[in-house]
């Protein structure tokens, strides 16, 4: 918007930006970073105001006074120019203070700023007194709680001084900013030459991360007192900065308040005491709670005032996080709590999200932590109805059952029994004990133990409303009744023999004061209704029902005073400030995970003997065993997080041995790292160590082994995840001289990535700014593959919709900040066989000196699935492994003992194997270990890239029958047998009679009974099949359970929120691979004329890509190419595919809609129905297509 005319009415007002500050008025006003003090006690020194006024409201500002006399004659001009200044940035509000002379810095001058507001509303002007008192607030945020001796925080403590441009100092006096004093001088500084104030944050940082930063300026935070928390540090080469425009400088933030004393140094020396240490990750299912019991801990913890109207969401800092209201990140929290005996912990806890497609960053975190605290919703509960459980919790609860984790257990929304189900106190007891046993249903399931068993009575099972602020289990309560009716010691009880009988068939009779096992009638009552339900109905009905003179009388009663103003609150914010003061501090939760979770020593040895993929009995493996912090720096690094401005990243992760400190070196191992092949090492040092507190972090001189960390200085080699050792260490004349590094498991995830999309920029010229964009959106979620195809497209492949509809805005806005195109999304396919092969296939090297002789067959069922979730790995002892498949799947001796690789990944997680089922009689066996690696890698290639359509192979074992080899070395290198091995493994493969494998997605809606018909007509389009349709016990609601494949559930929650018109809610996860119906290399289908179709039947279909013989490349370049080309294929004889594929003569790139908008070139017919599929935009990739082969004859 340009700015309006000299002419415009005097008085009128004026928009923001017109009353952005001119450049002269810049020049006259700069805000000096060397603050000034007064030669007198008044405080800051007074700049004359009619110095520096601009020039539309010059000679007004005479008629100001000091504020000290009795009148303040204010011009209306100067009030509209006042008004609109308050929302100007930091240069012209300095200018501001300097004509009224307002020290809103110093907090015992803060008055002069109110009895000004107070003045200008006497007079009349309420558009001015209201700006200035939101003024007085904001900055009074600032600067409070400020340490008094700090240095760094010496710029906060005292007001910027206004003063013209010639009073600054010299630029050689001005460390981190470059003053261009040529006044007049039009000159562009360049990007990099810039330098700006410096911060006056000490050792604090606030780490806000990237993905959340920039629409923070757009757009407000749920909760604005928290802005000042928020805040980053810096703002150069920053998202935040709004393109074109550079906002000036922010005041520094400070740290919010600690409720503990001297909170950072008292952390940093619990961090030395192990035994005081707890590392715990918040799991559970989608809004049942979980950030809701750490706003509930932030709240206890930290001393700022916050909306408690509106849920605080304190660790979800991505913007999208407070958009979608869901979690998509781990945001880690470290807090110190205390126990009900008083004794201080060291809680490190990891909020996890709830959706499945995220359940990557659930996986992450716990491979960290020694427990788990589970949150499950009291009316929802762990099964959705009926038979089956929330897909979620019930992967979540095996994973955790599978690792040896401990899990307690957190009954959370324990009031909508109260106030949305309305239950008596003897009906939501067994509302609350069916919801534990289903926990306990799920955790037998998988290991019938009941060492893993949650009860109350066992103290590690705890009820909670997050929402109103309060926790508790029956040891906590128990303490309650001790505190409030034992005023003597005589009257003192046994907490723990109390609590036990507070749960289960205990009855009480409070005539005789008597605990019975059997219900006697009368006024006898179950002690969990007695004791515990009917207090806490009581209180919800006296603060929900009551007037205020009754309810102070209650609150009094039980030893609670508000202040006049908490009672003309709203309910809800009134109940809550009632229950947090009846319960106090959630001493009960910390109990429970100081009892029942290990510490880090208690725990090392069992993660290192599930984690660690070297030897157990090495002087490295024994430091990582003790949990030795004086022995070498061990750190497994799991997650990486984006800085403020995107630029780098910071790696979390846990110190396993020493100390983690800033300036060591270090060999940092990625994934790909083992002892025979160490280029995936690399050596760094570490330049900054940090406590990450989601919003902020603390920086640390060093943390002990045991505790969870925030490093700066190592990300640039590690992609997912990392293991560092210190480089001291294995250096000659170090402790572990010629020792070899190993490092641990990479992390075995609960979903897949299934779903892909190809991205492209909207201008080419940005490609190098899109790589470095995919190459950041790789490191900061766990389970993105980024790829790049032969073709030059760069996919993206991810759980889910939502998970790309994330890494899509993290790519657009915060990482490349271009304008991308995408194309559909499309879905992995697998290859695999189902018969064995019909004849022994065999394959000659180049040289005609060597031959490999090979069959394939399909794998028994369950040992794909056995691979995947690490229950059989190749590293275990042959010995072992040939028992596991000799008793479980019947496999001989020879070949059990024959097994070579598990492929496609190197690591051994492939649903492949390689088996040597040659006889020493036939074939030397020296001569074939000679070559074995070689045979496993072109084993690994070809099962990574098919021979169908370059997809993976899956369900396969390769069986090595013979192999003649040359004897001499030169003739049998890994140049001739590699190559040679991955054409034999293609060749049996298409022998076996080869299909193709699409996954299958496992859906879960919820919706209103009138709605169900309407979800089985949309999973009936989408090839969709119900598996279960049962009411939801408690609700009307009907939860119908599916089966739908990955290509066919793009767009599928839209359309069935369209037909249910938004009643109906769904989740959808990866659950297992399916045969594609049909033989992709059936050729006896005739190419029928394509038919036109109604506008209502076409729909786009996507299929993967295949790579074209070369055949079809040269008819393609052909001098004849404007003929028009078919390309068929036939799918269980009744579903019919047709490619029509025009090539135009004189066509520079080749191919139909090469790198150009996406336009029909051909239809295909299903049963009647005319699908439209889109042409290809790759030059190599001209068609996409579902089929196995492709057979090009003339249309």
């Amino acid at each position: 918007m340009k700015r309006k005319d000299k002419s415009n009415e005097e008085g009128k007002d004026l928009s923001r930006e017109e009353l952005q500050p001119r450049p002269h008025e810049l020049e006259r006003c700069q805000l000096s970073t060397t603050p000034r003090r007064s030669s007198t006690n008044q405080g800051i020194k007074r700049v004359a105001a009619s110095r520096f006024v601009p020039r539309n409201v010059d000679g007004i500002s005479k008629n100001l006074t000091t504020y000290g006399s009795p009148k303040v004659n204010l011009d209306s001009r100067l009030l509209n120019y006042v008004l609109h200044l308050l929302t100007l940035p930091s240069p012209s509000l300095a200018w501001l203070c300097g004509i009224l002379d307002l020290p809103f810095y110093a907090r015992r001058r803060m008055g002069k700023l109110y009895r000004v507001s107070l003045k200008a509303a006497n007079c009349g002007y309420m558009d001015v007194w209201m700006p200035m008192c939101f003024t007085l607030v904001k900055f009074r945020d600032l600067s409070d709680d400020s340490d008094q001796g700090s240095e760094a925080n010496e710029n906060e403590r005292h007001p910027p001084t206004v003063e013209p441009l010639e009073a600054l100092p010299e630029p050689d006096e001005v460390n981190d900013m470059e003053i261009d004093h040529s006044g007049s001088s039009n000159a562009v500084v360049l990007h990099d030459d810039k330098k700006y104030y410096p911060l006056a944050s000490g050792q604090l940082e606030f780490c806000c991360m990237a993905p959340m930063s920039k629409p923070w300026l757009k757009k407000k935070m749920r909760n604005p007192s928290l802005n000042q928390l928020s805040t980053p540090s810096r703002f150069e080469n920053s998202p935040l900065l709004k393109k074109g425009k550079l906002y000036p400088r922010q005041p520094s933030p400070s740290m919010p308040h600690i409720s503990f004393p001297k909170f950072s140094r008292f952390m940093v020396d619990l961090m030395s005491h192990p035994e005081s240490v707890r590392n715990v990750a918040v799991v559970g299912h989608l809004h049942h709670g979980k950030t809701a019991l750490l706003d509930m801990l932030v709240h206890e913890t930290h001393d700022f005032e916050w909306d408690t109207s509106k849920p605080l969401l304190y660790t979800d800092t991505h913007i999208l996080e407070q958009q979608r209201g869901i979690s998509l990140k781990s945001s880690p929290m470290s807090f110190v709590l205390q126990n009900s005996k008083q004794k201080s912990f060291l809680v490190n806890m990891i909020d996890t999200p709830g959706h499945v497609n995220f359940l990557d960053e659930v996986t992450n975190s716990l491979r960290l932590v020694d427990g788990a605290v589970l949150v499950v919703d009291a009316v929802e509960g762990v099964f959705s109805g009926g038979m089956q459980v929330l897909v979620s919790t019930d992967k979540i609860i095996r994973h955790l059952v599978q690792e040896g984790i401990p899990i307690v257990l957190v009954v959370n929304k324990v009031d909508r029994l109260i106030l949305e189900l309305r239950l008596p106190p003897a009906d939501a007891y067994y509302k609350l004990k069916h919801t534990i046993e289903e926990v306990n249903t799920v955790i037998s399931s998988c290991n019938p133990d009941p060492i893993h068993r949650v009860s109350p009575e066992l103290g590690n099972v705890g009820f909670a409303s997050t929402e109103m602020g309060w926790c508790f289990n029956l040891t906590s309560f128990a303490k309650m009744y001790r505190d409030t009716f034992c005023t003597s010691k005589k009257d003192l009880f046994d907490i723990t023999a109390f609590s036990k009988r507070l749960w289960g068939n205990i009855w009480y009779i409070p005539e005789q004061r008597k605990f019975v096992k059997r219900n006697v009638g009368g006024e006898c009552k179950r002690t969990f209704d007695h004791f515990i339900m009917e207090p806490l109905y009581k209180l919800y009905g006296q603060v929900l029902g009551s007037e205020q003179g009754p309810l102070k009388e209650t609150l009094a009663d039980l030893g609670i005073y508000l202040k006049p103003s908490a009672y003309k609150l709203d309910v809800r914010p009134l109940l809550r400030i009632v229950l947090s003061q009846f319960f106090g501090p959630s001493t009960g939760l910390v109990d429970m995970i100081s009892s029942h979770i290990p510490n880090p020593h208690v725990s090392a040895a069992a993660k290192l003997k599930s984690n660690y993929t070297g030897p157990l009995d090495s002087p490295l493996a024994q430091h990582i065993e003790k949990s030795d912090p004086a022995g070498p720096l061990v750190i497994q690094i799991t997650k990486l997080y984006p800085t403020h401005d995107a630029n780098e990243f910071r790696s979390f992760g846990r110190v396993l041995s020493g100390v983690a400190q800033a300036g060591v070196k270090v060999k940092v191992l990625g994934e790909g790292y083992s002892v025979d092949d160490e280029e995936d090492m690399v050596e760094a040092l570490i330049d900054r160590v940090f406590i990450f507190e989601s919003r902020y972090s603390v920086e640390t001189s060093g943390v002990p082994a045991g505790n969870l960390c925030l490093l700066s200085g190592i990300d640039n080699s590690i992609t997912k995840t990392a293991t560092v050792v210190e480089s001291a260490y294995t250096r000659p004349g170090g402790p572990g001289e010629g020792e070899n590094l190993y490092i641990f498991k990479p992390i075995s995830h609960l979903t897949k990535s299934v779903l892909k999309i190809a991205v492209e920029p909207l201008n080419p010229s940005e490609l190098p700014k899109l790589l470095e964009g995919l190459r950041k959106v790789n490191k900061t979620y766990p389970l993105v593959e980024i790829k790049v195809e032969e073709s030059g497209e760069h996919v993206i492949i991810g759980t889910g919709e939502i998970y790309l509809d994330c890494c899509l805005f993290d790519l657009r806005e915060i990482f490349s900040e271009i304008e991308i195109k995408v194309s559909d999304p499309v879905v992995k396919f697998c290859e695999t066989v189902v018969d064995t092969s019909v004849i022994k296939c065999y394959a000659e090297t180049p040289n005609k000196k060597n031959k490999l002789t090979m069959i394939a067959e399909p794998l028994e069922k369950g040992i794909a699935e056995e691979i995947e979730t690490g229950r059989i790995n190749i590293r275990m002892p042959a010995k072992t492994l040939s028992q596991h498949f000799m008793n479980n799947y019947q496999w001989d001796l020879l070949a059990s003992r024959s097994i070579w690789a598990f492929g496609p990944e190197i690591d051994g997680g492939g649903t492949n194997i390689l088996v040597n089922d040659t006889l020493p009689t036939e074939v030397d066996k020296k001569l074939l270990f000679s070559v074995k690696e070689s045979i496993k890698q072109g084993f690994q290639w070809a099962t990574r890239e098919g021979p169908i359509c370059d997809e993976p192979i899956r369900n396969v074992k390769f069986k090595l029958l013979d192999a003649t080899l040359a004897d001499e070395p030169i003739y049998r290198g890994g140049g001739q047998i590699i190559p040679t091995a991955r054409r034999v493994c293609y060749s049996s493969f298409m022998m076996a009679t080869p299909r193709l494998m699409e996954p299958v997605y496992y859906i879960e809606v919820q919706a209103p009974a009138d709605c169900v018909p309407a979800v089985y007509l949309v999973l009936a389009r989408r090839r969709g099949h119900v598996t279960q349709d049962i009411p939801k016990p408690g609700s009307p609601l009907y939860t119908v359970k599916a089966y739908i494949p990955v290509i066919d559930a793009n767009g599928f929650e839209t359309d069935l929120r369209t037909h249910t018109q938004g009643q109906s809610f769904c989740m959808q996860t990866f659950d297992h691979w399916s045969i594609v119906p049909g033989d992709p290399t059936d050729k006896s289908i005739t190419l029928r004329p394509l038919e036109p179709a109604s506008a209502q039947a076409l729909v786009v279909l996507n299929f993967p890509p295949l790579v074209f013989r070369a055949a079809l490349a040269m008819s393609l370049l052909r001098p004849d190419g404007g003929k028009d080309w078919g390309i068929t294929c036939r799918l269980q004889n009744h579903l019919h595919i047709a490619y029509f594929l025009a090539v135009h003569r004189g066509r520079s790139r080749g191919c139909v809609n090469c790198c150009g908008p996406r336009k029909p070139v051909g239809m295909i017919t299903h049963g009647g129905l005319a699908l439209q599929q889109p042409g290809s935009r790759s030059c190599l990739l001209a068609v996409k297509m579902f089929a196995a082969s492709m057979l090009s004859t003339k249309a």
